[in-house]
């Protein structure tokens, strides 16, 4: 409903690689930063088909987040990553050896109260996920088999 948003979700990931120069130990890790386009009816934002058009598949892409996040709050043997471009792309700050954490942007008005508690009900269910986040890490002899394996 901003006519200066890009329509769009945006991801910045940091990669960080650290090695100790004393014990030769690697630790990687990797932080991504996601900026989700918002679920915006169409009554509200009056948008032309072009639009429509966007917001649709903007709308799927968060439902398809939704039902990822759902599997893993609920602790499901198959999560189904594979939907949507969003999902594949987030699969590593989902599951498995990550840490999620949630920041929603709410209105104050009640204009916007159905997307508010929407969004709030969204990150609930992203504080229901239970991963079990571990140090990366890699030693000179695993360094050595890579190296092996490479060559």
């Amino acid at each position: 409903m901003n006519d200066e948003s890009s329509r769009s979700h945006l991801i910045f990931a940091i990669m960080i690689d650290v090695t100790n120069k004393i014990n030769g130990k690697k630790t990687s890790g990797k932080i991504s930063f996601v900026d989700l386009a918002g679920s915006e009816k169409s009554s509200k934002t009056q948008t032309d088909k072009e639009g429509q058009a966007e917001a649709n598949a903007i709308n799927q892409s968060l439902s398809a987040l939704g039902n990822v996040i759902s599997a893993l709050a609920e602790g499901a043997k198959f999560i189904r990553y594979k939907e949507s471009i969003l999902t594949r792309v987030m699969q590593d700050s989902l599951g498995g050896n990550a840490k999620t954490l949630m920041f929603v942007n709410c209105s104050p008005s009640v204009y916007n109260d159905v997307e508010t508690k929407n969004s709030l009900e969204y990150a609930k269910r992203v504080k229901e996920i239970k991963n079990n986040p571990t140090l990366n890490m890699e030693t000179k002899a695993m360094q050595r088999a890579n190296k092996t394996i490479i060559h």
